[in-house]
């Protein structure tokens, strides 16, 4: 006990060591990168900072598992350089038990960014969109999702629409049950339009079976319209609408399972939320395989030689499943993969290949 506890105290030490360099390192680099984004005169240097220091917790969240494998490597290569690994085997303990403790914390780290910092970072990256969104256009998101269907606004110099619609097709470009409020510059709303669909083209929504109430009469029914087919002007496009859900992981895990039922049940089908989810459910066991990948390759002593070629391979192979996670992750959110398997895949086949590593070159 007291040597898994010896263990893991020094992969903490080496997680934290990692974690300020990058800090240190990412800090400054994203600092330069929020004053090019905003370049607005009234946004000086403070701005930036602010904009930079919400960034940071998402960007470091993100690379976790980079931060896992290097601190693998600074704890087992440190081992090694000071025979610690010759003393351990020679007490009796394999390989693979003196990765317990390792694997015990990555795990421990994954599960408190899933149920603590998750929560932080989402918060935080909400905060910066809607910060950004401020500088660079000047509006916020133009689409909600709710109990009730789906929101969405479009703005021009002539006025604001409010649309209502109680489902919608996949990307948003048709609204089915419609309803479209239109208000002047000045606020005051001039006419409700009922649509059974409506669909996105070109800078206009299509409406068809439409009833169009002019609020500015004295007796809005009275004055009613039907249309069998309606134009009216739009400058929402595709793109817009599917960016307006904003990024997955400005929504803190807890709520997520929520909102992609508000998602599906109004048309869409919330894949890339899906994926996010999974992912995120799946990251600890993604630390675990980082933990595995380094050891495999780190676990002896310095004496036998080549120790630069195989922190070389452990990095290729740690940095290989990062991004190779990161595209299943993209190929399940465009439904080409089943979900689960895109997102579990890789962690678990990475477990079980570096165990088998593991097991051939120290145990037997």
């Amino acid at each position: 006990m007291i040597l898994h506890l010896y263990i893991a105290r020094r992969f903490l030490r080496a997680f934290a060591m990692v974690l300020a360099v990058f800090v240190a390192i990412l800090l400054p680099i994203d600092l330069a990168e929020q004053l090019r984004v905003i370049d607005q005169p009234d946004a000086g240097l403070g701005a930036a900072a602010r904009l930079a220091f919400l960034n940071l917790p998402g960007a470091l969240y993100r690379m976790l598992p980079l931060f896992i494998i290097l601190a693998t490597l600074v704890l087992f290569l440190g081992l090694a350089r000071t025979s610690e690994l010759v003393v351990i085997r020679a007490s009796g303990r394999s390989a693979l038990k003196s990765t317990v403790s390792p694997v015990v914390v990555a795990l421990g780290i994954g599960l408190l960014g899933l149920g603590v910092i998750n929560p932080l970072v989402a918060a935080t990256e909400r905060q910066y969109d809607q910060t950004i969104a401020r500088y660079q256009t000047g509006e916020n998101r133009t689409l909600s999702v709710s109990d009730e269907g789906l929101w969405l606004r479009q703005g021009s110099a002539f006025g604001q629409t409010v649309i209502h619609a109680a489902r919608a097709n996949g990307d948003g470009t048709a609204l089915f049950g419609a309803s479209f409020f239109v208000f002047d510059p000045d606020g005051t709303a001039q006419s409700r339009i009922d649509a059974a669909e409506a669909r996105l083209t070109d800078g206009a929504w299509q409406l068809t079976d439409v009833k169009l109430w002019p609020l500015g009469q004295a007796n809005p029914e009275a004055a009613a319209t039907t249309h069998a087919d309606f134009t009216l002007p739009s400058t929402l496009t595709r793109d817009q609408i599917r960016d307006s859900f904003g990024r997955p992981s400005t929504i803190p895990i807890y709520e997520l399972p929520a909102f992609i039922a508000q998602l599906r049940a109004a048309g869409f089908g919330a894949l890339q939320h899906r994926a996010w989810f999974m992912s995120e459910l799946a990251n600890p066991v993604l630390l675990a395989a980082m933990v595995l990948i380094g050891a495999s390759f780190t676990m002896r002593h310095t004496r036998f030689g080549k120790t630069g070629m195989m922190v070389l391979f452990a990095l290729l192979l740690g940095f290989g499943l990062y991004f190779l996670r990161n595209f299943a992750q993209v190929l399940g959110e465009a439904g080409q993969l089943p979900v689960a398997v895109a997102v579990w895949t890789p962690p678990l086949a990475a477990i079980l290949l570096s165990l088998g590593v593991l097991l051939h070159t120290e145990d037997g």
